[in-house]
């Protein structure tokens, strides 16, 4: 059930820039493809130039990058501590 759609949505007259941030609010490595799926299916008889698929053709490329890359987690707190790495090497 991960790539289904919530029925609101699809019943939705026209797609909108909400619909786009919904989906993407909380993204992670571990969904990304599924999010991405999702929005592909959700902007696919969209106009080239309508600005839910543009946004949406954004968010593909982003959770593309997401989905490879991983994410790095936790932020540097004091002097000489780092980062920690991101889980995707494992």
């Amino acid at each position: 059930m991960s790539q289904a759609e919530d029925p609101r949505r699809a019943q939705a007259p026209e797609v909108t820039l909400e619909d786009i941030h919904q989906l993407t609010g909380a993204s992670t490595p571990h969904f990304s493809l599924q999010i991405r799926n999702r929005i592909a299916a959700l902007i696919a008889n969209l106009p080239p130039d309508h600005p839910a698929r543009l946004a949406g053709e954004r968010e593909i490329a982003r959770l593309q990058r997401l989905s490879r890359a991983g994410q790095s987690r936790g932020e540097a707190a004091d002097t000489g501590e780092t980062r920690l790495p991101s889980l995707s090497g494992r």
